[in-house]
């Protein structure tokens, strides 16, 4: 209780500005059209462990293209085992200010889920991203019900990352596979921009099996086609995925890990 206490009063701090103000979505792209929308829980999953670092470069690519900050990570002591601590350098070359997340180290799924449950309630949050390691039984029907419920009443975006797992039964609204890709180089051989090959598996209300291979693009923050991928399956130039919503007014707290 002591935890979940501290963790109500960080976030009450971090939305200090009050409630963000809610506004009608309408989708831009494809891609939203077909079930990425906000205020809801999605789930993204790397069901090989070696996309772990792709599935969450792709989270945080989505709350900065929804504009969905600030952004609560909520990860337990065993994903920091697996894939290592974050690294700042890491999130500022995606286009993340360290001051724009609050990083939640827990024991255990169970203590996860109940922090999840708080964060969720949090209005002034953007987008709550919980990483889970492995099969996480405890992320079942029942907990991603109460999830969708909490990010339909706050506003706030929820995405569920599963690494190392197979898909199970959900309340979520979507369901994506996401995997890593060789980028493009740039001139002079120098690298290229994080590439992600995505694959909607399932969306609430409508059909799945779409699937691109996408570019972030940290400057214009937006997802555009890979070159050399087939276009027929990446509808627009870039997919800009904002939906409308100024999650939080206020500067956030300068806050790099908690927990």
């Amino acid at each position: 209780m002591h935890e979940s206490s501290a963790l109500i009063t960080r976030l009450r701090s971090v939305a200090a500005g009050g409630v963000a103000a809610q506004t009608d979505v309408r989708p831009p792209s494809a891609w939203l059209e077909q079930g990425f929308v906000p205020a809801q829980l999605h789930e993204l999953y790397a069901c090989d462990q070696g996309d772990a670092a792709s599935g969450a470069g792709f989270a945080i690519a989505l709350a900065l293209a929804a504009g969905a900050l600030p952004l609560v990570w909520i990860r337990t002591e065993a994903c920091e085992r697996q894939a290592g601590r974050l690294h700042a350098t890491g999130l500022a070359e995606l286009g993340l200010d360290a001051d724009r997340i609050v990083v939640v180290v827990v024991a255990d799924e169970a203590a996860a889920l109940r922090a999840a449950a708080d964060a969720a309630r949090c209005t002034g949050l953007g987008t709550l991203l919980i990483e889970a390691w492995g099969r996480a039984p405890g992320i079942d029907l029942t907990a991603t019900r109460r999830l969708m419920l909490a990010a339909e009443t706050s506003g706030v975006t929820v995405l569920s990352l599963r690494v190392g797992a197979e898909p199970t039964p959900s309340a979520a609204a979507s369901r994506w596979g996401v995997a890593s890709v060789a980028s493009s180089a740039l001139e002079a051989g120098a690298p290229g921009l994080p590439a992600f090959d995505i694959e909607l598996l399932r969306r609430r209300g409508g059909p799945p099996g779409a699937r691109w291979r996408v570019e972030w693009n940290r400057d214009a923050k937006c997802f555009v086609p890979l070159a050399g991928a087939d276009r027929a399956s990446l509808p627009g130039a870039g997919l800009p995925l904002a939906p409308g919503r100024a999650v939080a007014r206020h500067p956030a707290a300068f806050v790099r890990r908690a927990g």
